[in-house]
């Protein structure tokens, strides 16, 4: 593992200066947006001292001037990533790059903010990275094609590991943007790949598509693929994910049963169910998004659900309802406290579901969004620890019970931070890019825990819901805001303190609670019945 070489003398610089403001004009814990020739910047004053980023998260774009600044740092309003405002770094996720940092000059109580013309344009920073030196002889193996491989792949290259990195992954495609799958079924792939396969090779990341880990031998340090081929490593990453969970009713190997795991699933889902009849089975997150993407789509959705509403326990009933009654304006039909009991079909194809209740559906199509089940099946002989649900078992750094073997995102167990270590297992994409950050600086021996908070969000409609924080076990929640008018603040309260929040229409309200839990702040049950939101500066 060498050295990363020192950068080469700074080049001369053609840049574009401008005057953004007086010094007068912002405050100590004030930020604004600016503009330097075409280019908005975010310009920040922290004690006195002036620093200037791009303006936009590294994720989706957001406007960070709409997010939250809490000390040094400012958290995006839609996703929770957070950057360092006097560097530009990217300091919680999701999202893989940072933000560009800009020179700031104040004089004779003006405010100037340069920018190289030739990054002008630039919206993202790619953190410098180190490339492989192949006459290196130490592989890190990242098994899993999901952002906790792929993060871990960069976080190894940006501190100055220079072996041979190798992500195996089942997808057919290089590490993509999952939560897409759910939410626009008919993107095309290009689109939501992660990184470029120039960009992978550029950094000496290969990754090795369709093949599957099929055993893991630990004392040899070896793995096997389903093709018969070994793979020595040196260090291995075990971030599997899960894989959806599948009906076990008379009828689920019927034509037109379907599962969502893929970017192949997801555009036969969408392909298949254009002017059919769909049902959707379970009205959590993935039932739901799906729903919601196919009622102006398919000719007619129906959705069974188990529980009285959806997100019943995780969201409590009140927003269950309210997005049941959303999708319902748009003719998605729910059929709640029932189950399936048979899928019948015709020439091998589905024709229709039959309810417990006794209601038969009819159905061209069927998804199956009920839960999920982690990947680690392959582990068995291996000794490497799970749990009695099959999560990997790891510790605050990543690390399992087997030395040199880390795993991480959704296929691990691990002590979540604000939960006082309760061991947790969380399908949160934000949480897997965490994950991945901490292996990687772990197994270059940089003893680093994970205390990110979780964060996630769902769409319906067009509309997002936010969530931060661990709700489960909660007793009560206290609202601000309107459910009914679909803009509201949830607090949910377990032992007198706040545990989660979530939020419609009310940023950046979760944005914020993030950073508070983040840096260790007890919010209390009254602090969030109070009348006076001060606190939370919402």
């Amino acid at each position: 593992m060498n050295r990363c070489q020192e950068p080469g003398p700074a080049e001369e610089l053609e840049e574009v200066t401008e005057l953004v403001c007086q010094e007068t004009d912002l405050k100590d814990q004030e930020m604004k947006e600016v503009s330097v020739g075409e280019q908005k910047v975010l310009l920040v004053r922290i004690q006195g001292q002036y620093s200037a980023v791009g303006s936009r998260c590294s994720h989706y774009s957001a406007p960070l001037i709409k997010g939250k600044l809490v000390g040094d740092k400012v958290r995006c309003p839609f996703h929770g990533a957070c950057f360092n405002v006097r560097t530009g770094d990217i300091e919680e996720y999701p999202g893989l790059d940072s933000l560009p940092s800009y020179k700031v000059k104040v004089q004779d109580g003006k405010v100037y903010v340069s920018i190289d013309k030739k990054t002008l344009k630039l919206t993202k920073r790619v953190k410098e990275m180190c490339s492989l030196v192949p006459d290196i002889k130490h592989t890190v193996l990242l098994i899993g094609g999901g952002p906790a491989s792929l993060v871990c792949a960069e976080t190894l290259r940006q501190n100055c590991y220079q072996g041979r990195i190798i992500i195996v992954t089942k997808d057919a495609l290089t590490p993509f943007d999952k939560p897409k799958l759910s939410k626009a079924m008919n993107v095309d792939s290009s689109s939501i790949l992660l990184r470029s396969s120039d960009f992978l090779q550029q950094h000496g990341i290969e990754v090795w598509t369709q093949k599957e880990v099929v055993s893991v031998n630990v004392p040899e340090k070896t793995v096997k693929m389903s093709d018969g081929s070994q793979q020595h490593y040196d260090q291995l990453l075990i971030s599997t994910g899960c894989r959806a969970r599948p009906l076990d009713c008379p009828g689920n190997d019927l034509m037109g049963v379907k599962l969502l795991e893929s970017y192949a699933d997801s555009k036969e889902i969408h392909s298949s169910c254009l002017d059919c009849k769909a049902v959707v089975i379970g009205a959590s997150f993935i039932g739901m998004e799906v729903a919601s993407y196919l009622s102006d789509k398919a000719s007619s959705v129906a959705v069974v659900g188990t529980g009285t509403y959806p997100f019943e326990r995780s969201l409590g009933p009140q927003i269950g309802k309210m997005t049941m009654q959303m999708l319902e304006e748009h003719n998605v039909k729910f059929y709640m406290n029932d189950r399936v009991t048979e899928i019948r079909g015709e020439n091998g194809k589905v024709k229709e579901v039959v309810l417990k209740s006794g209601i038969v559906l009819e159905a061209d199509v069927v998804i199956a969004g009920i839960g999920v089940i982690p990947n680690s099946d392959f582990l068995a002989g291996s000794e490497v620890e799970v749990d009695s649900r099959k999560a990997v078992v790891v510790d605050k750094f990543m690390r399992t019970n087997i030395p040199d073997v880390f795993s991480a995102g959704d296929v691990a167990s691990f002590p979540l931070t604000i939960r006082g270590d309760q061991r947790v297992n969380i399908g949160h994409w934000q949480m897997s890019h965490a994950h991945g950050k901490v292996a990687a600086l772990n197994m270059l021996k940089k003893p680093t825990k994970i205390d990110s908070v979780p964060f996630f969000w769902t769409v319906l409609l067009g509309k997002s819901i936010r969530y931060t924080g661990y709700g489960e076990g909660y007793t009560e929640i206290i609202f601000k805001g309107q459910v009914e008018e679909r803009k509201f603040l949830a607090f949910y309260i377990k032992d007198e303190v706040v545990v989660a929040a979530a939020s419609l229409m009310f940023d950046p309200a979760v944005a914020h609670l993030a950073e508070l839990m983040a840096t260790g702040h007890r919010i209390t049950k009254a602090q969030a019945q109070a009348d006076d939101l001060s606190w939370l500066q919402v």
